[in-house]
Parts: structure tokens; sequence; C-alpha cells
């Protein structure tokens, strides 16, 4: 299991480097386009696109690796069993976000499916798209997390 997520992470990270390199490309051909006078009507709608998708991709990324901002104010003071069953808690209710966001996003899908991108031959569901897979990983590493409660790392101790 640990090498299937290794190939996820990675995955996940080349992804979103992939898409950083085609939004910069996006930007930047609107840019030269309207400084020549011939501006391109889809780099616009384009990079609203791309960067839903990296917002959801950032989100997996930050998901897999406790990255998210935590307020941490409370649960540091608290100890060891009150600190577990506090972030069982907690891991319960991003398991009910993340499948909230995941259950949504197929209706947002399903009914944008049949409706056009404004100057791109694609469907407006695929601004929605990337909500299913953010909310299913969020859904199974919480999942995760709740089996093996730990306190996540300090700023001071953990690896960036």
């Amino acid at each position: 299991m640990s090498g299937f997520l290794n190939l996820f992470d990675r995955t996940l990270a080349v992804l979103a480097g992939l898409l950083t390199a085609v939004l910069l490309l996006s930007v930047m051909g609107g840019v030269v386009s309207r400084a020549v006078n011939r501006p391109f009507s889809w780099t616009d709608e384009l990079s609203g696109y791309l960067m839903v998708w990296l917002a959801c991709l950032g989100w997996m990324i930050a998901t897999r690796r406790g990255g998210h901002i935590r307020i941490r104010v409370v649960l540091d003071r608290l100890s060891g069993t009150a600190f577990s069953g506090a972030e069982r808690v907690i891991q319960m209710l991003m398991i009910l976000f993340g499948g909230v966001i995941a259950w949504k996003s197929l209706h947002l899908i399903w009914t944008n499916a049949d409706i056009d991108a404004v100057t791109m031959p694609i469907s407006t569901a695929w601004m929605y798209a990337p909500l299913l897979p953010a909310g299913l990983v969020t859904m199974l590493q919480a999942l995760a997390e709740l089996r093996r409660p730990k306190r996540p790392a300090t700023p001071e101790t953990s690896a960036i």
C-alpha cells in the first residue's frame, strides 16, 4: 500500500507542476496576444479552469502531507486521551466534509455536463470535476488518520 501511496503522491505533484506550466503559458499567451492587438478569446477561460484544478490538486497534496492549517492552541494543551478524542472528532468531521464535497460534486458535474464552455469546446462540468477526487482524498485520508491519531508535527520539527 505504501508503494501505491508514494506513486499517487508523486503523480499529484507531477500533475500540479504540469498544470502550473500550462497555466503560465495560457496567461502569457493571453498577455502577448493582447499586446499585439490580436487577443485569444480562450486564454482567460482556460486559466480559470486550470486554477480550479490546481487549487484542488494543492488541496489533495496538502491533505496527503498533513499540511493544512490547524489552529492548535487548544489541541496542544490536551493530554493523550483528550487529544486522541478531539483528533477523532476532527477526523470524523473531515470524513463528513470530504463525503459531502464528493457527493455534491457529482450533482454539479451531472447538471453541467451538457453546458458548453463559452470559448472552448468542452463541457463546464470540467470546472467541477476535480472536486470529486479532492473530496474522496480528504475522506480517505481522514479515515486513515482516524485509525491512528497522532500529534501533528510542530513547525520547528516539520520538514517542508
